[in-house]
């Protein structure tokens, strides 16, 4: 098991405030599976770490435990392409 990876499973599913049953029933798992993963006896295969990650809103880099914080994450699906365009510029912008 990845040290401390369970942790951060709770940490952040209880952060978006939802029982460890809601999180199973959309990644298609049983709750007892995620139980397992936040006792760290099971470990979440790759494809079960992204669909958390997704569903958390943070990083699979957070979860591993390679970054201090959980960055959030923006869904800019809905944003046209221009749209996008310019949300990377303003973020551009914001770094110098």
């Amino acid at each position: 098991m990845i040290q401390g990876l369970g942790d951060r499973l709770r940490e952040q599913r209880t952060k978006i405030r939802i029982s460890q049953k809601e999180a199973a029933i959309a990644i298609g798992v049983s709750a007892s599976i995620i139980s397992n993963y936040e006792s760290g006896t099971r470990t979440p295969s790759l494809e079960a770490l992204m669909t958390l990650a997704n569903l958390y809103r943070c990083s699979t880099d957070y979860l591993l435990g390679l970054e201090k914080s959980p960055l959030n994450v923006l869904d800019t699906s809905m944003l046209s392409k221009e749209q996008l365009h310019q949300l990377q510029r303003f973020l551009s912008s914001l770094q110098e």
